[in-house]
C-alpha cells in the first residue's frame, strides 16, 4: 500500500477525546495489549497527531504519529500497526517467518506467497483468513511486515504451502516508514518454543497429523528424527538456547532436579567469581557496577549460555552485589548519586580462592573455529598514486601515461631524473630546483606561476604527491594483489539509537579487509552475549553491515587489534568505547 509515495492532505493535532477515543479502539483491535502498553502508545501529554493522506492507488488512509514516528494507520474503519509499533510490542500479531531475501520483493509491493515462508519446528501460528499478521525475518523476532492472512492455517497446509499467503499491507524501508525516524528493526531473538500439541488444539484450528508431518518434511527435508533434531540445536544462537533448555522433549532440568531459576542463580555466582578471580585488577578499583557487569561478567559466561539477571532469584544486579557483600567477598559504595561502584575486593577469601575456573568446552571451541574456517591473516595495504590529465607531460618522458599507477618510491625517482635530465638542478645550491613550465602548470598554484622560480627537493616530491590522484594496493595471503583507486575505506564503528533508546554498534567495510561479516557477528555474539545481526548496508549495493547490541566497542578493538592485528589507522570509532573505571 505504501510501496509509492503518498499524497498528504492534512497534518493536525489530536484532541483530547480524540485520544481517549484511540485508546479504547487500540484496546478493542488488539485485545492481548495491556492497559499500561496502551498508555505507553498512546501517552497523555506527549504530542500526537492525526496524518490524513491519500494513497498511490488512492486509498485514504489515517496516520497516528507519535513522537516522529506514525504508530498506527486506519483504513476503512480497520486500525492497524505500523513496524515501528510492532518494534516495541512484537507480540501483538501472530508472527509468520520468511527469508531475508524476500523482504526486497515485499518492499516493492509483492503479496507474501506461501513457499516463501519458513516452517519452524513448533509448526505455524493458528489463524484464520482475513487475520492480521506480522512477517519477520529468519534469526530476528522484530517484524518486518503486516499483512491480511489470504487463508487459515488448516488450508496453508492442505494446500502444501503453494499459492498466496498474505496480502501485504506495510513493510520496513516503504514510504510510511520512511515518514519516521527511518530506524532499522531492532534484534529481538527468536522465542523457543515446544511444538503444539495437536490434542490442545480447538475446532478449526486443528491441524490434520498427515499434514503436520508434510508441514515438517517442508521444513527439514532429507532429515532423520536424530539429525533433525541435533541440527536445530546447533542453528540456535546462544541465547536462543538459553531459553530452549529442552531437548528431544525432555526437560533438562529435571534431569538434575534445579529450577531454571536456580540454574541462573549459578550462571550469575560462577560469572562473578570468574570476573573477580581472572579479570578486575587492584588498579581497576574503584569499578562501576555496570561496567563490572558488562566488561567483566558477561565476558566469563560460558559460550553457548547466556547471563540473564532477570531470570535470577535476584532480578537485579544491586541485590546480587549486595548479597556478595554480606559475605564480605566485596565493597559496593555510591560514589555519586544513584551510581554504585565497587571500592573494594577480598582477593583472599575462600570463595574467590578455592573458585575453579571452568574450561571451554570442546563444542564451543568447535563453534569459534568453525565460524572463522581459517586463520585470519591481514592484508598488506600498500598506497599508490596515479598519474591524472594534468601531470601527463610530466611523466610520459618515463614512459608513463594518464592512469599509470606508481609506488611513492618510483615517483621520487622519476622527479629527480626529470629534474637532472633537463638541468633543473641550481648550480649555488644543489638543494634547490629551478621549475621550468611543465613542474609550473603541474605542481604550482595559478597565484605562484609567476613568483615561485625555484623549491627545494622535499617541497617539490611533496607538492608532486599531493598533486598526483591516491590509489592503493590490497594484497591477501596467497592471492594476486588488487588495485583500486582513490583511498581505502576504513572500517567504520558507529553508535546507533534504536527503539526504546537502546544502543546498538554498528561495523561497516569489514570484507574490504577479507573479513567476513557473518563470522565477525558470530564470533561477537558469542563474546558479548548479546545479539547481532548482519544487513545490507544503507546506501551500498553488495556492502554488509553487522550491528550487536549495546555499546560493543571495546571487544569489537580487541578482536580487530589483537586478534586480527588490523592496523588501528584503518579503523575509525574506536574511541568512542566505553572507559571503564573513570571518574567524573
Amino acid at each position: 500500500m505504501f510501496a509509492k509515495a503518498f499524497r498528504v492532505k492534512s497534518n493536525t493535532a489530536i484532541k483530547g477525546s480524540d485520544r481517549r477515543k484511540l485508546r479504547a479502539d487500540v484496546t478493542a483491535a488488539f485485545p492481548t495489549i495491556g492497559t499500561d502498553q496502551v498508555s505507553e502508545l498512546i501517552p497523555g501529554k506527549e504530542e500526537l497527531n492525526i496524518l490524513k493522506l491519500y494513497a498511490h492507488k488512492g486509498d485514504a488512509v489515517t496516520v497516528y504519529v507519535s513522537g516522529g514516528n506514525p504508530i498506527l494507520f486506519e483504513l476503512e474503519k480497520n486500525l492497524y500497526p505500523t513496524v515501528y509499533t510492532l518494534w516495541s510490542y512484537p507480540d501483538l500479531l501472530p508472527t509468520f517467518v520468511t527469508w531475508p531475501l524476500v523482504l526486497e520483493k515485499l518492499v516493492g509491493g509483492a503479496d507474501l506467497m506461501l513457499p516463501g515462508l519458513v516452517v519452524p519446528p513448533a509448526g505455524l501460528p493458528q489463524v484464520q483468513k482475513g487475520d492480521l499478521c506480522a512477517i519477520a525475518l529468519v534469526g530476528n523476532r522484530a517484524p518486518i511486515a503486516i499483512g491480511v492472512a489470504a487463508m487459515s492455517t488448516a488450508e496453508m497446509l492442505t494446500s502444501d504451502l503453494k499459492g498466496r499467503g498474505f496480502s501485504m499491507l506495510h513493510t520496513y524501508q516503504d514510504h510510511l516508514w520512511r515518514s519516521g525516524d527511518k530506524s532499522s528493526p531492532p534484534s529481538i531473538a527468536p522465542l523457543a518454543l515446544d511444538p503444539p500439541d495437536p490434542s490442545e488444539e480447538k475446532g478449526s484450528t486443528q491441524v490434520d497429523p498427515a499434514l503436520q508431518g508434510n508441514m515438517r518434511r517442508l521444513s527439514l527435508q532429507a532429515e532423520e528424527e536424530h539429525g533433525e533434531r541435533h541440527q536445530v540445536c546447533e542453528d540456535k544462537s546462544p541465547s536462543e538456547a538459553s531459553e530452549d533448555t529442552s531437548v528431544g522433549g525432555l526437560n533438562q532440568d529435571s534431569l538434575d532436579g534445579k529450577t531454571p531459576q536456580e540454574h541462573m542463580d549459578e550462571l550469575l555466582e560462577q560469572c562473578f567469581l570468574h570476573a573477580l578471580k581472572c579479570r578486575v585488577k587492584k588498579a581497576d578499583l574503584p569499578l562501576l557496577t555496570s561496567t563490572f557487569l558488562g566488561s567483566h561478567m558477561f565476558s566469563c559466561c560460558p559460550e553457548g549460555r547466556q547471563l540473564d539477571i532477570k531470570k535470577s532469584s535476584f532480578k537485579k544486579l544491586s541485590k546480587f552485589l549486595q548479597r556478595m557483600q554480606q559475605e564480605q567477598i566485596i565493597q559496593v559504595k555510591e560514589l555519586s548519586k544513584g551510581v554504585e561502584s565497587i571500592v573494594a575486593v577480598d582477593w583472599k577469601h575462600p570463595r574467590i580462592t578455592s573458585f575453579v575456573i571452568p574450561e571451554p568446552s570442546p563444542t564451543s571451541q568447535t563453534i569459534q573455529e568453525g565460524s572463522r574456517e581459517q586463520p585470519y591473516h591481514p592484508p598488506d595495504i600498500k598506497s599508490l598514486y596515479c598519474v591524472p590529465v594534468n601531470m601527463t607531460l610530466l611523466f610520459q618522458e618515463s614512459g608513463h601515461k594518464k592512469g599509470s599507477i606508481l609506488e611513492g618510491s618510483e615517483v621520487r625517482t622519476i622527479i629527480i631524473n626529470y629534474a637532472k635530465k633537463n638541468d633543473l638542478v641550481d648550480a649555488v645550491n644543489k638543494n634547490l630546483v629551478k621549475l621550468d613550465p611543465i613542474l609550473c602548470d603541474c605542481i604550482l598554484e595559478k597565484n605562484e606561476q609567476h613568483t615561485v622560480l625555484k623549491l627545494p627537493w622535499d617541497s617539490l616530491l611533496t607538492r608532486c604527491l599531493e598533486k598526483l590522484q591516491p590509489a592503493y594496493q590490497v594484497t591477501f595471503p596467497g592471492q594476486e594483489p588488487i588495485v583500486k583507486k582513490g583511498k581505502i575505506c576504513p572500517i567504520d564503528i558507529t553508535l546507533a539509537q534504536r527503539a526504546s533508546n537502546k544502543k546498538v554498534t554498528v561495523v561497516r567495510n569489514l570484507e574490504a579487509y577479507g573479513l567476513e561479516p557473518c563470522s565477525v557477528a558470530a564470533i561477537l555474539q558469542q563474546r558479548c552475549q548479546a545479539s547481532t545481526t548482519v544487513s545490507a548496508t544503507p546506501g551500498s549495493k553488495d556492502g554488509l553491515q553487522v550491528q550487536i547490541q549495546g555499546n560493543q566497542i571495546h571487544h569489537l578493538g580487541r578482536l580487530l587489534l589483537e586478534e586480527y592485528h588490523l592496523p588501528r589507522k584503518y579503523i575509525q570509532g574506536l574511541e568512542k568505547a566505553p572507559k571503564p573505571g573513570k571518574k567524573k
